[in-house]
């Protein structure tokens, strides 16, 4: 999974403690119910749950993030404020594997209504070259949990970047609107309606990508970031991850010498990094190999380094940095 540094379990505990101790004098209705402006509180983990519960959500909800933009998502530490918002939340929306500090403080929050986009949709999964044989389905969320090479458990390997492919996403906008209808039944027609805008937003989106990518020249990528498993799988393309599902992690010489190999035969002429890690191991390998170096966006945050202000721009900008250097222009 793409996870790196995992918080000390002590740490978290600690923090969990503290946030319970911050809001013991809060009563449980009040989360319930919302705030006093009357909406419903929703806590996002990351940016792409952010976006869903804001579109979605829409004028009957408040929604807080715990991660801040230009944090990268996978090192987030949760401190006894964050904690506090998880417990006094009406709705938390989240997605197991990504940030496993957040899956073990949402495990021990008393919020009623929390939502793992993960189990909206089936997930899948994809290693460091897709390739043609792009993983398998990971039989959805039946599959036994296991412990990953970084000593999380995550289900079965599977891949948690669903919302790069906007189709998937789709699913699992509509999976959010039922849950907040859940959560706050008096608006659950207006959550219904916005599910479904965004919904048929996504799809277009989708066939944006499949219009523009079906004539490339080439179908294979080369990322630093192995987050775009979905997004190949959805439109025939080949993702060749640098070091896996790690932007940070060092690449093998075996690797970086498979990667030239395949440059040369796909004809790749572009290795794409993303805005929040470094971009040393992408421009290395650019240089050893001739390459152009671009971003492509696994949207995990917005900043000021973003080709966009919100999702659907940064995906239209990835579809146009992928035309280019695929050769579908």
């Amino acid at each position: 999974m793409n996870v790196r540094r995992l918080i000390p379990t002590t740490a978290v505990a600690g923090a969990v403690a503290l946030g319970l101790m911050a809001v013991s004098a809060c009563s449980g209705s009040d989360a319930a119910e919302g705030g006093d402006d009357g909406k419903l509180k929703v806590v996002a983990s990351f940016y792409p749950m952010q976006y869903l519960a804001e579109q979605i959500g829409g004028a009957n909800v408040s929604v807080t993030t715990l991660t801040k933009p230009g944090v990268e998502p996978h090192d987030l530490e949760l401190g006894p404020r964050q904690t506090a918002e998880l417990n006094d939340s009406g709705l938390i929306l989240y997605l197991k594997g990504i940030q496993p500090a957040v899956d073990d403080a949402i495990a021990g929050s008393g919020a009623e209504h929390k939502v793992d986009a993960a189990t909206l949709t089936t997930l899948e999964s994809h290693g460091t070259g897709s390739g043609h044989d792009h993983g398998h389905e990971g039989g959805g969320h039946e599959e036994a949990a296991h412990e990953d090479e970084h000593g999380h458990e995550s289900e079965a390997g599977a891949d948690p970047h669903l919302w790069l492919d906007p189709a998937k996403y789709a699913e699992v906008a509509e999976g959010v609107g039922k849950a907040l209808g859940k959560a706050d039944p008096d608006h659950a027609a207006d959550y219904t309606k916005n599910a479904d805008a965004l919904a048929a937003k996504l799809n277009a989106l989708d066939a944006e990508f499949a219009q523009g990518l079906k004539d490339a020249k080439t179908r294979t990528f080369i990322t630093t970031h192995s987050a775009f498993g979905y997004l190949a799988e959805r439109y025939d393309l080949d993702q060749e991850g640098i070091a896996g599902v790690d932007p940070e992690s060092e690449p093998s010489p075996a690797r970086i010498k498979e990667l030239q190999t395949i440059a040369k035969e796909e004809k790749v002429t572009t290795v794409f990094f993303e805005t929040l890690a470094s971009d040393r191991t992408a421009k290395t390998l650019a240089e050893d190999t001739g390459l152009r170096t671009d971003v492509l966006d696994p949207l995990e945050g917005i900043t000021d380094r973003s080709k966009g202000d919100d999702y659907m721009e940064v995906m239209r900008s990835n579809l146009a940095a992928l035309q280019k250097a695929l050769g579908a222009e």
